[in-house]
């Protein structure tokens, strides 16, 4: 640690941003019970920057308090950005407590980012309720969203989804088939293997690449 415990805190206090900023990233090395007490500090920050670090922090630093105080932000912070952050920190913490408030940001949330990170989340907390949700974000006009509701219905093992994001085997966007590639190595069916055939005769490299590796994936656990 390059600054003691106080010497942070002091620089919670600067007038200047970068100083926060600075001080933000010092706390990687404290325990998370030192920490988040001096996150604390710079949740309400004006800037949006600080803000976001600060809301990032409290997933990788879980203690009791990070769940209540991330949910209050995402349903409260007037930035989406921030609210974005706030959502995939409580996917970090991976406490099914969590999954509400997620639901409910991806539902109301007028963001697209937020929705993004949102789904992301949900995946993270590998509950398998988020399910219809994300069945549901396949249909958005949001491409992004597409990538984040496929990669999250693999990490919850939605094997009865496999149907509805087959569809996204010709999708235009690389990213998309790269992440059905990926989610596939955890949907072990026939239709998933056969999928994965198709995938790695893929025209981008990185889209054979992982579904190659989903491939043997499920063929070792057959």
């Amino acid at each position: 640690m390059l600054f003691s415990l106080e010497q942070i805190s002091s620089r919670l206090e600067s007038p200047s941003v970068k100083d926060r900023k600075l001080a933000l990233a010092a706390l990687r090395e404290v325990p998370p019970e030192d920490a988040v007490p001096l996150i604390k500090k710079v949740l309400h920050d004006e800037n949006q920057q600080v803000r976001s670090m600060a809301v990032f922090s409290l997933g990788l630093k879980p203690t009791d308090e990070c769940l209540p105080i991330l949910v209050e932000v995402l349903q409260t912070e007037a930035d989406y950005g921030v609210r974005a952050d706030a959502a995939g920190a409580l996917g970090y913490l991976e406490d099914v407590r969590a999954f509400e408030p997620l639901v409910r940001a991806f539902y109301e949330d007028t963001q697209w980012l937020v929705r993004f990170s949102a789904a992301v989340a949900l995946g993270n907390l590998k509950d398998p309720r988020a399910r219809d949700v994300l069945v549901k974000a396949l249909d958005s006009p949001e491409v992004v969203l597409h990538q984040a509701a496929i990669a999250a219905l693999g990490e919850i093992r939605a094997i009865d989804a496999v149907d509805e994001i087959l569809r996204f085997a010709q999708a235009e966007d690389w990213l998309v088939r790269q992440r059905l590639a990926e989610a596939l190595g955890n949907l072990p069916t026939e239709k998933s293997l056969s999928a994965l055939k198709y995938l790695a005769k893929d025209s981008n490299p990185s889209v054979v690449e992982a579904a190659c590796l989903a491939q043997q994936r499920l063929e070792s656990l057959a």
